[in-house]
């Protein structure tokens, strides 16, 4: 069996009375209930506090849906007077707004990147101008502000071809055209609004996975692997969405890959984040495209998948609590965060009618405590609980997810759960693993 992560923390007294300490996770999505289910566990979490929370957060600890996350004075005065000891920060709006770096201003532990760091996923230019800089395998691009510009790139370069916001978009700001008209509408939507950006980049071909790093701003420890499904329908088909399923370990990616992301990716990465006065601490999560000619960065995020997040931790074969302080206090050099390597998860997103569009809110769901068993659990994301039960109120509303020996296991009794929910409001997709199962298949009869 693996061995915990040791906690590498200054003596007890720090965290206020015992060995505990008060913990304030910022969030309302499926990854901070899945990070809330895995902070829970740790012995080192006194009392858990989630701002604003979901409903599957406060089955772990206490809500706090009238904290405003986005004004850092308040969210600072609490963790003053709740004598908050680590604040683990979940979505990437408030890492790239400064959260951590007010927090810690203050005085207060916050695990996640400051606001120059979260530029990694902020700002697509960014990150691909630090590509070029510090030679990390990805895509060519070239960035735009004007409508003229970009139109004239596009028609030199031809279609397929990729066209991304360059902020946040909610994992929806990518736009992969198959036709240079396709293109063309993509760059006009984007630039239409006053001061945005974008970056056109060329269109990579291979398999796509998610590789995770925990990184103390010199450091980087591999802490798991998963592939997601972006589009919204079976067969990848349909607009991209932030995430419709997801499975973990990604089997596509061999431990010589894994050795070639840290090495050309990750600590490039952080060597050129550091070298420039902006250290990155926290997870970097790279999305990756296994081409023929090895593995390119296609984008990095700054935080947790969604709903990556939903795999990982079930798998997770260690304290986390320790390993996100070790990362916080710049000292991963005694950590490592292993994983269950005899045990696969999946999960399926479970999805109110008309998303990633406008969607139906305020459909009663039912069944989910019938769905759930040892090795099933399902992470609340847009719902809101009110006396007579529990009703959807988001695009992505539940990740259903199961644990088992193979992905082929999992995806079975995750979708054996699915069935048990009672929500016909809802939707999902049905194929959520395939490629990985269709690979165990493959194994089996070789």
């Amino acid at each position: 069996m693996p061995v915990p992560v040791q906690s590498p923390f200054a003596p007890p007294a720090v965290f206020g009375d015992g060995w505990g300490m008060n913990i304030l996770l910022i969030g309302s999505g499926g990854r901070e209930h899945a990070l809330a289910w895995a902070i829970s566990k740790s012995p080192l979490c006194d009392r858990l506090f989630s701002a604003p929370g979901n409903p599957g957060t406060a089955q772990h600890g206490s809500n706090l849906p009238d904290l405003n996350v986005a004004d850092h004075a308040s969210v600072v005065a609490f963790c003053q007077s709740e004598k908050i000891g680590l604040v683990v920060v979940g979505p990437e709006v408030p890492l790239v707004a400064g959260l951590v770096d007010d927090l810690t201003a203050a005085g207060i532990r916050a695990f996640g990147p400051t606001r120059a760091a979260a530029q990694l996923e902020g700002s697509k230019g960014f990150t691909k101008e630090l590509c070029a800089e510090y030679d990390i395998p990805t895509a060519a691009f070239a960035r735009f502000t004007e409508v003229d510009a970009a139109l004239a790139y596009l028609r030199e370069k031809g279609a397929p071809i990729v066209v991304k916001a360059d902020g946040l978009a909610a994992g929806k700001g990518v736009v992969v055209a198959e036709s240079l008209r396709e293109a063309e509408a993509a760059i006009r939507a984007i630039l239409d609004v006053p001061g945005a950006a974008l970056v056109i980049e060329e269109c990579l071909f291979g398999e796509e996975a998610s590789f995770f790093a925990l990184c103390d701003g010199t450091r980087a420890i591999p802490v798991g692997t998963a592939q997601d499904h972006k589009r919204v329908f079976d067969g990848d088909r349909g607009p991209n969405t932030g995430g419709m399923g997801a499975y973990s370990p990604a089997t596509v990616l061999t431990l010589a890959l894994e050795a070639e992301v840290m090495e050309r990716i990750i600590g490039p990465t952080l060597r050129g984040m550091a070298e420039r006065g902006t250290p990155f601490t926290g997870i970097l999560y790279a999305g990756l495209m296994l081409t023929a000619d090895g593995p390119k960065l296609i984008e990095y995020n700054t935080r947790f998948g969604d709903p990556e997040a939903q795999v990982l931790m079930p798998r997770l074969a260690a304290d986390l609590v320790p390993a996100l302080i070790a990362a916080c206090d710049g000292d991963l050099s005694n950590v490592s965060l292993p994983f269950d390597e005899s045990r696969a998860a999946l999960t399926v997103v479970m999805a109110a009618a008309g998303y990633p569009g406008t969607v139906v809110r305020g459909s009663q769901i039912r069944g989910v405590s019938e769905a759930q068993a040892d090795d099933v659990i399902v992470f609340h994301a847009g719902t809101r609980s009110e006396n007579d039960g529990l009703y959807a109120d988001g695009g992505r509303v539940l990740a259903v997810t199961a644990v088992g020996p193979s992905i082929r296991e999992a995806q079975a009794r995750a979708y054996a759960a699915v069935g048990r929910i009672d929500w016909p409001e809802g939707f999902c997709r049905s194929d959520i693993g395939y490629r990985a199962v269709s690979r165990e298949a493959e194994n089996a009869d070789n």
